[in-house]
């Protein structure tokens, strides 16, 4: 067995676990009306930290006050988002952990979309789990522009409050996962999420 052979034993392996977190979370988030263009313009309207306080704190189940302590420092980071997801995501790991979740995208100018998304995180988390996530998005154009892999941004996770936050960025498209807790054990891991219209099992 060559060495590639080995390693995607090792994800399909491990993807067990993911994927038994993940097959209760697929009925996770109302189905929108789709955008009827993938490629419309998302529009320049942007989201406030109020906007974004309110909108995460009952869906991640954690208080205002907790949540605006993170969204603060992301906002200093990154400025105002245009776009977020809310969602749910199972993961497992043995040593290289597979993360899977689905949810909606809402922009502020009103569009909505159903997204799902899938990949490894390598590092020190073992188990599985199911969590929600709420993820801002930065300078996104248009709707199809969230469907590619997005790598994260070693060095940047970070714990708040009980609400933890890592980057993922895609050339200027810059995403914030948050998480609460124990939905955040694999968010610290540098790996990459890929986002697609469909559900996919396979992680690469």
């Amino acid at each position: 067995m060559t060495e590639l052979s080995r390693r995607r034993a090792l994800y399909l392996g491990a993807g067990a676990v993911g994927l038994t977190a993940f097959s209760g979370i697929a009925g996770c988030a109302s189905t929108p009306v789709n955008a009827a263009n993938a490629h419309q313009n998302v529009g320049p309207e942007t989201y406030s930290e109020d906007e974004i306080v309110n909108a995460g704190a009952d869906f991640l189940g954690t208080t205002a006050a907790a949540l605006a302590k993170v969204v603060e420092k992301v906002f200093a980071e990154n400025g105002r988002p245009n776009a977020y997801i809310k969602g749910e995501e199972g993961s497992g790991a043995i040593v290289v952990g597979l993360r899977y979740g689905k949810g909606v995208l809402y922009t502020k100018s009103g569009l909505q979309e159903d997204v799902f998304w899938q990949g490894p995180s390598v590092g020190w988390d073992v188990g599985g789990n199911g969590s929600k996530s709420f993820t801002l998005i930065y300078h996104l154009e248009t709707l199809d522009q969230i469907y590619q892999r997005f790598p994260g941004v070693e060095g940047t996770a970070y714990f708040i409050g009980g609400v933890g936050v890592n980057y993922q960025q895609a050339g200027n498209i810059k995403l914030a996962p948050m998480r609460v807790g124990v939905g955040f054990r694999a968010g610290a891991n540098v790996g990459y999420l890929s986002y697609s219209r469909e559900r996919n099992i396979s992680p690469f």
